[in-house]
């Protein structure tokens, strides 16, 4: 409800026009219907897309089946928060490095590097936020054309296209 503007103890009602949809996006699915995987090996699903936000944030729910992660970088303009849901990882950021179990959360602030892997023998399953979106959904849609984690030589280009800049090699998993 909306004060009125011609009598202060007057409310109205504010046209649904006014106020943004919510939008629900049940378990295993995407916000776009799309059924797809980074680099081929990392299935994804879009849960709050940067147009739903006016470009302020993009939430994807990301699933690990096997042990490993991306290359150490870094995004120039985006923070990126780590909520692990099942599994375990190995997040490393800046020279800090956490064990995250099930309901633990780090962020990794724009402009120091991090790496993440899924060091547990279960699968893993993580929502990952960056603020603000930038170009991160453009991102993703370019890596689901890939096949297999990418060489170094195609890593760089593509992270560089996108805001990010690879500083180093995927965390070792023991």
């Amino acid at each position: 409800m909306l004060a009125s503007r011609t009598h202060p103890d007057v409310l109205e009602v504010a046209s649904l026009t006014d106020v943004p949809r919510s939008t629900r996006i049940p378990v295993g699915e995407d916000r776009l219907g799309r059924s797809r995987s980074v680099f081929g090996v990392m299935p994804f699903a879009i849960k709050v897309s940067s147009r739903d936000s006016g470009g302020a944030s993009l939430v994807i729910e990301q699933a690990n089946a096997y042990r490993g992660g991306p290359p150490r970088h870094l995004h120039h303009d985006q923070d990126e928060w780590f909520y692990v849901v099942e599994g375990e990882y190995v997040i490393s950021i800046g020279e800090e490095t956490h064990r995250l179990m099930p309901g633990d959360s780090v962020l990794a602030p724009r402009r120091v590097p991090h790496a993440w892997a899924l060091v547990g023998h279960a699968p893993g399953r993580m929502v990952i936020a960056f603020w603000p979106a930038g170009r991160m959904e453009e991102f993703f849609d370019a890596a689901v054309e890939l096949d297999g984690t990418p060489a170094p030589d195609v890593a760089r280009p593509l992270f560089a296209a996108y805001g990010m800049e690879v500083v180093g090699p995927p965390l070792a998993v023991e």
